[in-house]
């Protein structure tokens, strides 16, 4: 068994922050890439921040300049730093992991459960 569990989430104004974090549990041999999607009313999920096992990070377009992805590996956590936040982030934001797990030479795709980050005034 494998658990994302997501914290951080939340109400805030415009232009200010929060901190996601998604930590990762389980029987696992090695993860892989990992990553935070959103996903706001009537909008497709959409894909805002990955991070390679490396450390290489890759960010949206719409996010690059106000977002930052980091993980912990040792740890098995992956965070996601939001500053400047805008109403149009306001969205369901979701954890997600490629993973290796124990006794398994496949590599699965792991969701956490969610969590909401509204920006309003």
């Amino acid at each position: 068994q494998v658990h994302l569990v997501e914290s951080g989430g939340g109400e805030v104004q415009p232009g200010g922050s929060l901190r996601l974090s998604c930590a990762v549990s389980g029987s696992i041999f090695r993860i892989y890439a990992m990553g935070w999607y959103r996903q706001a009313p009537g909008k497709q999920r959409e894909s805002i921040a990955t991070i390679t096992s490396d450390g290489r990070p890759n960010l949206a377009d719409s996010v690059k300049d106000r977002f930052t992805i980091s993980r912990d590996s040792a740890k098995n956590w992956v965070y996601l730093q939001m500053n400047s936040l805008k109403p149009d982030d306001t969205a369901v934001y979701y954890c997600n992991v490629h993973l290796e797990r124990l006794g398994s030479q496949a590599v699965y795709d792991y969701w956490g459960q969610g969590t909401q980050v509204t920006v309003s005034s």
